[in-house]
């Protein structure tokens, strides 16, 4: 259970948000961008009350998102992130760590192309950069392929959005939407991947949407980016790998950020 929720006005977003943790002591909030079609429950219950232990953790949801209502715009990446950065804005915080998670994970890669300042260290757990990132069987969707999400998958979704959302009638036009976004061009190049001085984790399953040559590639264009592959692990079930995923995170959040000021000079 989070310690709070509320809304905040963003952007004409009503967006709703969980705070979890401790209170800040200084230390950088840990930012929680779930993935499509999901609530921050159903993506990260089985990490938060870690994460959250000795940290304060922020864990909106994102446009037409469990709680938070749809509205009348397009639903893009650029967007999510837009309110998610307007979010860090209410809220007061300069600079926080994010882990994203599938279309989290896309806003959370934009936030950190785009605003590099408002992000201290970064995970992104199954994201790709290019829409050719996925294997063909999630842009042409197969959904007898293991990769995709199953008929209990769908089910919980339904479950989640019939239980939090303000409009549950909505559900299937929800998801038209949602596939939309995930299957638009994404706004990055190579190039804007080199440029990262963001710290990188990503993680992905080796049943996942994203292709492991793709998390590779990924890997050689963000200067030191680490790249952790889940054995036996579905796209569904990597925010559920407990065991795997939290020694990654843990290690990873708790390092020490390069000042990237040093970084700069060096690199000019």
């Amino acid at each position: 259970m989070p310690n709070s929720s509320a809304y905040a006005k963003v952007n004409g977003l009503e967006m709703y948000y969980e705070t979890h943790g401790a209170a800040s002591d200084g230390s950088r909030p840990l930012v929680l961008l779930h993935g499509g079609g999901l609530t921050v429950d159903l993506t990260f219950s089985a990490v938060l009350p870690t994460l959250a232990a000795d940290r304060p953790v922020v864990a909106p949801e994102l446009q037409g998102h469990g709680h938070t209502a749809d509205v009348d715009r397009e639903m893009t990446v650029s967007q999510l992130a837009a309110d998610v950065v307007a979010l860090l804005d209410e809220l007061g915080i300069r600079q926080a760590d994010v882990l994203g998670f599938s279309l989290g994970g896309l806003a959370a890669l934009e936030v950190a192309v785009r605003h590099p300042e408002r992000v201290g260290r970064l995970a992104l757990a199954a994201t790709m950069y290019a829409q050719d990132g996925v294997h063909e069987e999630v842009r042409v969707p197969d959904y007898s392929s293991p990769r995709l999400p199953g008929q209990d998958d769908f089910q919980e979704m339904a479950d989640a959005y019939a239980a939090t959302a303000p409009h549950p009638e909505h559900f299937q036009d929800f998801l038209a939407k949602v596939s939309a976004t995930a299957h638009a061009p994404l706004p990055w190049t190579a190039d804007d991947l080199r440029g990262l001085r963001v710290p990188t984790l990503l993680l992905v399953g080796d049943t996942d949407f994203v292709r492991l040559e793709h998390a590779a590639e990924m890997r050689g264009l963000i200067p030191e980016a680490q790249l952790a592959v889940l054995p036996a692990t579905t796209h569904m079930t990597l925010m559920q790998r407990k065991s795997l995923l939290l020694p990654l995170l843990g290690e990873f959040f708790e390092r020490p950020t390069p000042d990237r000021r040093c970084s700069s000079a060096a690199d000019r």
